[in-house]
């Protein structure tokens, strides 16, 4: 797939509603879409697809086998919000603000290192929460 042709098939997954993007996925990966998944996932998913193949492409297999290594070590050392280290996290819950610093291996909050905003969610509110969606970093 030569670099043009990804580039015009990114911008095609952009025109997709969730029903085609979940067809594509049948077409690519050969199996259904996750039904939870929203199409701005399925998007994502198929888009990283699409450059992988180019890139499989372009400089052999064994090169972008090794570049999606690298690419996975890089994601597994952030918490995987995409926030970088030293990020702080503010959020207002019932009259009293909570303070979340992004660490290189999960999160600090009060003094303690938790693997998850999930995980800070429930210890702030005491139900279950996206943390994602309760620091305001989703919608």
């Amino acid at each position: 797939m030569r670099p043009g042709r990804v580039q015009a098939d990114l911008s095609m997954l952009m025109t997709l509603d969730r029903n085609s993007l979940a067809k594509r996925w049948v077409a690519t990966f050969e199996c259904s879409a996750p039904r939870s998944c929203q199409a701005t996932l399925l998007r994502l998913a198929l888009g990283w697809h699409a450059q992988m193949q180019a890139l499989r492409e372009s400089v052999g297999s064994r090169e972008a086998d090794r570049a999606a290594q690298s690419l996975k070590r890089a994601a597994s050392t952030s918490p995987g919000t995409g926030l970088s280290p030293g990020t702080r996290l503010l959020r207002e819950w019932q009259g009293t603000t909570h303070h979340v610093t992004v660490l290189s291996s999960g999160f600090e909050y009060g003094g303690q290192t938790y693997r998850s905003l999930t995980a800070i969610a429930r210890a702030i509110t005491g139900s279950s929460w996206s943390g994602p969606l309760f620091f305001g970093l989703r919608t």
